[in-house]
């Protein structure tokens, strides 16, 4: 009997020290996370790194200041935090929710952001806005280091207003902008925000280039990586052996693709980079012109998204716009397939504020977008240098269409893609054999001679592959899109081979 009063006695204080043990922990948790401040990524969902969600350009046009010299990294949290202002502004203006806006703006600027908020909810009104570029100078640096004035001129973005959830207008806007930050909690706060003058947008102007005249040439993959030239399987030799095919060919330009994936800036691109400029090497030394695809398998075009694709886009052009090879920038393929998914008004937005930035970033080079139709062409037409259309249907109607498309356009047309396949086999019992594919090259380039029609075939060689992104799984549709080439899988020229030969 003692014995079990004993054990109950040890039981009851285990038990007591063990909730004491636990309470005290509790408490400890509690204290180390009140005397810790909320996690801005957590909060704003920015747990990504900044590139993955907002990269607009920004310049610093000057640091000097009568005040106390600025440090490189002050600057660079300056600048970390006066954009994260932007950001969580814009996230407030679309979504009505204000959260981070305690982070980056003063008690007296928070209640300016919130004011707004309630009058677009009110109005039942959002607003999907970015910036795209700022250009910082330092008025004045306080010499205790907690208080800072900015002006940020031509300060260029665009807004699109939404109304009871229907689009109402969109506006490109380029402001110069004083802004007074101060440092709270580590963090440099907007405390001043004024508008000081908006500018007029300009518009670019339009590049015409002798070279497109007589344009003669094709689609470019590598036989051994479809859709991939600038992978695993990349080969300079073969390249260049097949570039001299190309020019024995009689032909002058290629069209390459890049992938937006690929390219994006990591490490992994700067090797995709190095390896598209000896791509460009081997097509300068066979006298071959490039026309550059860039965003190849991107289908995003939010207003959200337009920085990111912005900063892949400089990281080309700045690479590449002053190589001989370069003829012209083709902004992307086909975009009007992506029309029904995407909706028309947003990719035409983002196709406009491309070429719009890419000609900012190169005035030599000539831009044109890859319709896959002379019907969806005249899309954008006043911004493109050179009108580019696919055309697949039947050859007898291909001069009818190109004579409309002229009709209703002054810029220079190039037939971006034309070909048939020569697959006839169990999916296609009926199709064209190779035969038939060169009898339809003999007659379309009668048809382009009479009608002076600047082309790019599809394509170089057959494939063994090809992926399902691009044709999808069912075999009827892989097959075909498989025996485009004027080479075989086996390396043999096919009878359209010597279509080309004959022109």
């Amino acid at each position: 009997m003692k014995k079990n009063k004993a054990l109950y006695r040890i039981l009851i204080v285990a038990g007591f020290l063990a909730l004491f043990s636990g309470v005290l922990f509790g408490i400890s948790q509690l204290l180390a996370y009140l005397n810790t401040g909320a996690d801005r990524s957590t909060m704003l969902h920015l747990d990504l790194e900044r590139e993955n969600y907002y990269v607009p350009e920004v310049v610093w046009k000057s640091i000097e200041n009568p005040g106390r010299p600025m440090k490189p990294a002050n600057k660079d949290k300056i600048e970390q935090d006066y954009l994260d202002a932007w950001f969580v502004k814009n996230q407030a203006l679309l979504t009505g929710d204000d959260a981070g806006i305690y982070d980056h703006y003063t008690k007296s600027a928070r209640a300016k952001v919130r004011e707004l908020i309630s009058y677009n909810a009110g109005e039942n009104i959002s607003i999907e806005s970015t910036t795209l570029s700022h250009h910082l100078t330092l008025d004045f640096y306080s010499a205790d280091g907690t208080l800072a004035v900015l002006t940020d001129r031509e300060v260029r973005g665009v807004e699109q207003l939404y109304q009871n959830d229907e689009f109402i207008i969109q506006r490109e806007f380029n402001n110069d902008y004083r802004i007074i930050l101060l440092l709270e909690d580590g963090f440099w706060r907007v405390r001043h925000f004024e508008l000081l003058e908006t500018h007029p947008i300009e518009e670019s102007a339009l590049v015409i280039s002798d070279e497109i005249k007589n344009l003669a040439g094709l689609n470019y993959y590598p036989q051994d990586s479809p859709w991939d030239t600038f992978g695993e399987n990349f080969d300079s030799s073969q390249i260049a052996t097949d570039f001299k095919v190309i020019q024995d060919l009689n032909l002058n330009t290629i069209r390459i693709f890049l992938s937006y994936k690929d390219f994006k800036i990591s490490e992994n691109s700067n090797e995709k980079m190095q390896r598209l400029k000896i791509l460009l090497d081997q097509a300068e030394k066979a006298d071959l012109k490039v026309m550059v695809t860039l965003f190849d398998f991107y289908g995003d075009y939010g207003i959200q998204d337009w920085t990111l694709t912005n900063s892949y886009l400089k990281n080309i052009v700045d690479h590449i716009k002053d190589h001989p090879a370069v003829y012209a920038w083709d902004i992307k393929n086909e975009p009007d397939l992506d029309y029904k998914s995407r909706e028309k008004r947003k990719v035409n937005a983002w196709l406009s504020q491309t070429m719009t930035r890419l000609k900012e970033m190169d005035s030599i080079h000539p831009v044109t977008i890859g319709w896959s139709t002379a019907a969806a062409a005249i899309n954008l037409e006043n911004q493109v240098d050179v009108v580019s259309y696919h055309y697949y249907k039947d050859l007898e109607d291909l001069s009818k269409t190109h004579q409309e498309l002229k009709s209703k356009t002054k810029k220079p047309i190039v037939l971006q893609e034309i070909g048939w396949s020569s697959y006839h086999g169990f999916w296609n019992p009926f199709g064209m054999d190779k035969e038939d594919q060169a009898e339809k090259y003999t007659e379309f380039f009668t048809t382009q001679k009479r009608d002076s029609i600047n082309y790019l075939s599809w394509t170089l060689y057959d494939f063994e592959e090809v992926p399902s992104s691009v044709a999808g799984s069912r075999p009827w549709r892989v097959n075909k899109q498989k025996h485009f080439g004027l080479i075989a899988t086996d390396g043999k020229k096919k009878p359209s081979y010597q279509s080309f030969k004959d022109q």
